[in-house]
């Protein structure tokens, strides 16, 4: 019976190793232990000897090219933020709220109608044809917000741009799960929330640069200014910049090896699999795709009717729940809305824009940490770090505004939730959605997600100023430190934790189970 399902166990050279330390320890009756107790202990050793043969130049290249999805996603994101005040002036929507969030949303609009179709299409097409898809649109759309001279026109050119940041924002995480290695994919993953926050940064830089500078006391800019009649055309163009460089280097990367073995081009996903880790890596992880994709044959096909079933559900709803909180906690809202958050905490128009790019480097700085520890401490850790953190430092904030608390004290408070934000649900959020889904509903369940991110993104963004003229800032941050904490007792109960499990083992523990 042992040597039936030892068989089945151990293939190729690693097999043949664990057959000889078999051999030795049924020799030797000194060892009492079970062979199969070594055999599991002998492959996890070969699995992290396996570790040291990575090509870790190669696979850092192709997840920094694809994680260039994430830059552009950021830049275009938050280059609105800085343009804001003057781009309003400009069009004369400054004092209409509904106006003032239509502007700031419609890109958000536009996202859903990319992660909508961002599934289907990288099924289809594949996800490196889908990434230069998204870059060309970012280039487009770049130089067209900053042409036009009409509301309508300027709302058409963000909403399209805004296509790009819905494909983009799933894929680039999706891709580079797909081709990182299980114990370092968590680090990789969060490549893509290091380029988000680094395209934030260069947008608040590049912003803080184009702006002229200001009287002391500015809080509206006049209207004949430089800043308001070209100032904010440059600050969407210098989008380009980065939307060129991304579709050249698309060209230098290869097709996520997964998608080619779920499509039976199982030749080339081992060459790519080799290149990153060797022949050993290869075979073992082809084999893994193939023992997956057999299992799945015998079930439905990947879609919107197979996520949606019976199995998948409870996979489902924590990845929805996932989306919608990173941005229900409102932490984006500083990005956006930094002139309403920064004027209500005393400071002026110039003031505003240097505090912005404070916020970008913390916010660099702590994604950093995440890097470091999302792979050591665990997701579900971080999470709650990140929820129960912001709903303490939200409470504050919105004590703080109740009693009209102004100054340095209040920049350090906003510093300190972007902080907390980039170290945890920022890049974990991301993680976790691009690996909780089974191969075959990967895609299209990373959509569903991101679709879902980007519905809380929208309503977020658009009822931000509505809520801060009808409930004041205190209340508006009070709603968000109770959603936060909402989210810490959901994450405590529910969230598994996936650090150091490959994609296929996950789909056992996550889904396989529920199927019994």
């Amino acid at each position: 019976m042992f040597s039936a399902s030892y068989h089945h166990y151990i293939d190729g050279k690693q097999g043949a190793f664990c057959s000889k330390i078999v051999h030795v320890i049924q020799k030797d009756r000194l060892f009492h232990t079970p062979p199969v107790t070594y055999i599991f202990a002998v492959t996890e050793i070969l699995k992290i000897n396996s570790m040291k043969k990575i090509n870790k130049g190669f696979i850092y290249f192709i997840c920094m090219v694809s994680a260039m999805g994430g830059l552009l996603f950021g830049y275009d994101w938050v280059v609105i933020g800085g343009a804001k005040p003057f781009y309003e002036m400009f069009f004369g929507i400054a004092g209409n709220p509904q106006l003032q969030g239509l502007a700031m949303s419609i890109a958000l609009a536009g996202c859903l109608v990319g992660a909508m179709v961002s599934g289907s299409l990288a099924d289809r097409i594949g996800r490196k044809p889908l990434l230069l898809t998204a870059a060309i649109i970012f280039l487009v759309t770049a130089w067209a917000t900053g042409m036009f001279d009409t509301f309508p026109a300027f709302l058409c050119a963000r909403f399209v741009g805004g296509i790009a940041i819905g494909i983009a924002s799933g894929l680039s995480p999706m891709y580079i799960a797909e081709v990182a290695p299980s114990d370092i994919r968590g680090k990789l993953v969060s490549l893509n929330q290091l380029t988000i926050v680094l395209g934030i940064l260069g947008a608040q830089i590049v912003n803080y640069l184009i702006a002229e500078p200001m009287p002391a006391g500015t809080t509206i800019p006049a209207p004949d200014s430089w800043n308001v009649q070209m100032g904010w055309r440059w600050m969407f163009w210098s989008a380009a910049f980065p939307a060129i460089a991304f579709i050249v280097l698309v060209f230098f990367i290869p097709k996520s090896p997964r998608w080619l073995a779920m499509k039976g081009h199982t030749d080339k996903a081992l060459k790519i699999l080799t290149d990153i880790g060797g022949s050993d890596y290869a075979h073992r992880e082809v084999k893994a795709i193939l023992d997956a994709r057999t299992a799945e044959s015998k079930q439905s096909q990947g879609g919107l009717s197979t996520l949606f079933s019976r199995p998948f559900r409870l996979v489902l709803v924590l990845g929805v729940v996932i989306a919608v909180f990173q941005q229900w906690c409102g932490t984006n809202v500083i990005f956006n809305y930094a002139q309403e958050i920064f004027s209500n905490a005393g400071y002026d128009l110039g003031e505003m824009l240097f505090n912005i790019v404070l916020t970008g480097i913390t916010n660099v700085i702590f994604t950093f940490v995440a890097i470091y520890t999302v792979d050591r401490l665990g997701r579900k850790k971080l999470m709650l770090l990140g929820a129960g953190g912001l709903a303490i430092i939200y409470a504050i904030l919105g004590t703080c505004y109740l009693f009209h608390v102004t100054g340095f004290f209040m920049v350090i408070l906003v510093v300190a939730a972007i902080a907390c934000y980039a170290m945890t649900l920022g890049p974990v959020a991301w993680v976790l959605i691009a690996e909780i889904f089974p191969n075959r509903i990967r895609a299209i369940g990373v959509a569903t997600c991101t679709f879902a991110l980007w519905v809380g993104s929208f309503s977020l963004t658009y009822t931000f100023p509505l809520l801060n003229t009808s409930l004041g800032s205190y209340g508006t941050f009070w709603i968000y430190a109770l959603i936060c904490a909402l989210g810490f007792v959901f994450f405590a109960a529910k969230l598994p934790e996936t650090k150091g499990k490959t994609l296929e083992e996950l789909e056992k523990e996550l889904v396989d189970k529920k199927e019994k």
